[in-house]
């Protein structure tokens, strides 16, 4: 019996760009699931200047880390500038938002209790 990659949408044993992996489209938000698990997920984000994601909550914590550009990020009531190289922790149950003031790429690893 073959055993499920738990890990897919990536080259395995060998070294990756995680910025290559995810292409900007003119207009849009792309995204590149990693890995979708009951209480995890990560997933590789190219959004274009312009897009954003709207206010919401989730049951869980959020890493989010720039990988190229950067991000206008508002957790609850305070907006933070997070640029290439940086992460925000954004916590469960706490509204946030994104908005690509310019171009940007991010992993974001979603963890919550079972």
């Amino acid at each position: 019996m073959e055993k499920k990659q738990l890990i897919m949408n990536i080259p395995h044993a060998e070294s990756v760009n995680l910025e290559t992996l995810v292409a900007y489209q003119s207009g849009k938000l792309v995204s590149l699931p990693l890995t979708q698990l009951p209480n995890l997920s990560v997933i590789l984000f190219a959004i274009d200047q312009g897009e954003a994601i709207g206010a919401h909550s989730a049951p869980g914590d959020a890493l989010l880390q720039i990988l190229d550009g950067a991000a206008e990020i508002t957790i609850g009531k305070q907006t933070l500038t997070v640029k290439k190289g940086e992460a925000v922790v954004m916590p469960a149950d706490v509204p946030h938002a994104l908005a690509a003031k310019e171009r940007f790429k991010m992993l974001l690893t979603f963890i919550k209790e079972r």
